[in-house]
């Protein structure tokens, strides 16, 4: 489960923000998901609640949100977006993909007070 370790990145991210910018407690919280990154969505919500225990973040809302990766089709030369791995070129149906990105965990946005 690397979704604990993940969390605990974040918060770290995020309680160092928190602190430059004077706020006194995160009241929401916007994590972008790339859709290859192998992120179990309630693992990561249940990982986010138990590492803002007793922190500035304690809870927070926790709003998540996925972006495709990009892929190159050496097949047909088009970029396309992909949401698996394994998935084939959605204009030619090509498997011949470069995939690009995807695979990220980015802190979007945060609300304080």
């Amino acid at each position: 489960m690397h979704e604990i370790s993940l969390c605990q990145s974040a918060l770290e991210l995020i309680e160092q923000q928190a602190q430059n910018h004077g706020a006194q407690r995160v009241t929401a919280v916007w994590i972008e998901i790339g859709v290859l990154s192998c992120v179990e969505e309630s693992a990561l919500a249940f990982c986010f609640e138990s590492v803002c225990r007793h922190t500035v973040a304690e809870g927070c809302q926790l709003h998540l949100s996925y972006r495709n990766a990009r892929a190159w089709c050496w097949d047909c030369s088009q970029e396309v977006a992909v949401t698996r791995h394994d998935a084939p070129c959605p204009v030619c149906s090509g498997h011949r993909l470069r995939i690009e990105g995807g695979d990220s965990l980015q802190i979007k946005q945060m609300e304080v007070e």
